[in-house]
């Protein structure tokens, strides 16, 4: 354990996120606010909170072993905790520090879970706040600061495993670790922008286009109204939001390949991809299916029913009208749906499209097994042999996974006292980064009681880091290093 450099790292991070909050201010400085100040404190207190920790701690500035793992869950809970002082400081929210952790944490992991109403009525330097929190979170702050610790002396490749998601961890586009990542933020930037280009195209303003350019790309949810999408009513935005939705639940090492290769055609040579547009496609005919058969549940059954499999299953967690009035087969498949997520090196949520699709096809090697027993059958994915240890590593990611959601559940059923449905959805909701559930949750979390939303903090947390990142600072072997 290295303490001192863990300290000092999380030191950086926090500079790094201080710079953000002049954004917000700046914006709050354009349209008059009075919320200047505000971001401004928020900027400082964040800010010098973190070069005190830089400039506090001396030693060695290299990561060793699993130091990443406590720098990653370290700085999400310190960035949390700075990230409420705009929601508390702001006397017309009028939210509890609870709130405002939650509100932090569900924008920084990109769950896009709410407990604030009346967005449309918000200071809009706080609305673009709230955006900003899960565009930083998407691809990862600390992806960002890969890029520039090498500059800094401090190695990054433990940070890069700890976060990214997927169960590979050692893929690099690039030779240097610090080449992937700026590599895959220009790509996450050239995506904001051409998002919000085409909203703004399709009939947004440029505030709002920008705003959700953020959230649509980062796999958030957050809107800056409390109808999400449907408040435009607007087929074309739809039509953007889906496609943007789908592009950034992509792998982001996938879209360097077809950048570099200039052949769109990558995209379905890959096996993870085709699993996605295949998921989408028949989550498509069987949510349209029930739409059309069980009567008009929706003016527009076709493109309501795209829109929500597609939001649902890349766990973004938009609307574009509420489904919750839908038949109940419809609504519970789209909670279900959030569990398999986008692909791995995406910014989406859930379990991960390439794990589905290794136990899909462990399970047919099993069957085949049974029939012939003395045959020898390989798992492979886009024509390499998958390891014995990468499928035995999904296989316990998804146990553990399931494990969690159980005890999640057990909690918040307890603490909460809300129905099975609610319950059932806020826990997935939280833990596959998707926001919106069932009940009582599906437009916001403003009526949970306190115990439960700090459960769902800690769900959220699990479900960004892919659990094993916290999981294994829990045991006593991380310690005695």
């Amino acid at each position: 354990m290295h303490l001192q450099v863990v300290l000092r790292v999380t030191g950086v991070l926090l500079s790094i996120f201080s710079l953000a909050l002049l954004l917000p201010a700046g914006i709050a400085w354009v349209f008059d606010e009075p919320t200047v100040p505000i971001f401004t404190l928020a900027f400082l207190m964040t800010g010098g909170t973190g070069l005190l920790l830089w400039a506090s701690m001396r030693g060695s500035a290299e990561l060793r072993g699993a130091d990443g793992f406590l720098v990653t869950a370290l700085f999400y809970v310190a960035l949390t905790m700075a990230g409420t002082l705009p929601f508390l400081l702001d006397s017309d929210l009028d939210v509890s520090f609870t709130d405002a952790a939650f509100e932090s944490m569900s924008g920084l992991t990109t769950t896009g879970a709410t407990v604030l109403t009346g967005l449309d009525g918000l200071h809009r330097s706080l609305l673009f706040y709230r955006q900003l929190l899960q565009w930083f979170g998407g691809m990862g702050i600390i992806v960002l600061a890969v890029a520039i610790l090498p500059m800094l002396g401090i190695g990054g490749m433990q940070l890069y495993r700890a976060e990214s998601p997927g169960p590979v961890k050692d893929t690099k586009l690039t030779p240097r670790i610090a080449e992937t990542a700026r590599a895959l933020w220009m790509i996450y930037v050239g995506l904001t922008l051409a998002c919000g280009l085409a909203y703004w195209l399709a009939g947004m303003t440029a505030f709002d286009a920008i705003c959700h350019a953020f959230s649509t790309v980062s796999i958030g949810g957050f809107s800056t109204h409390d109808t999400s999408i449907g408040f435009f009513n607007n087929p074309a935005i739809e039509t953007v939001a889906i496609l943007f939705m789908v592009i950034s639940a992509l792998n982001f090492g996938l879209h360097f390949s077809v950048f570099r290769a200039g052949n769109v055609l990558e995209y379905f040579r890959d096996s993870e991809s085709r699993a996605l547009f295949g998921l989408i496609v028949l989550g498509f005919i069987v949510i349209s299916g029930v739409l059309l058969q069980q009567g008009p549940a929706s003016e527009r059954p076709l493109l309501d029913a795209l829109f929500q499999v597609v939001s649902m299953l890349t766990t973004t967690g938009f609307t574009s009208t509420d489904y919750t009035l839908w038949p109940a087969a419809a609504s519970t498949l789209l909670i279900i749906a959030s569990f398999a997520g986008g692909c791995a090196g995406s910014t989406a949520g859930g379990i991960k499209i390439v794990r589905v699709l290794l136990l899909f096809k462990q399970g047919l090697r099993e069957l085949r097994i049974l029939i012939h027993p003395a045959a020898v059958y390989q798992v492979k994915l886009g024509g390499h042999r998958v390891s014995d240890k990468v499928i035995g590593a999904v296989w316990s990611f998804c146990a553990v996974y399931a494990l969690s959601f159980l005890v999640l559940f057990v909690l918040v059923s307890l603490l909460s006292g809300m129905d099975f449905e609610t319950s059932f959805s806020a826990v997935a909701a939280s833990l596959n980064n998707l926001g919106p559930g069932l009940g009582d949750v599906a437009a916001n979390y403003q009526a949970v009681n306190d115990p439960t939303k700090w459960v769902l903090i800690m769900a959220m947390l699990l479900g960004r880091l892919e659990i094993l990142t916290i999981l294994v600072l829990l045991t006593p072997l991380f310690w005695r290093r």
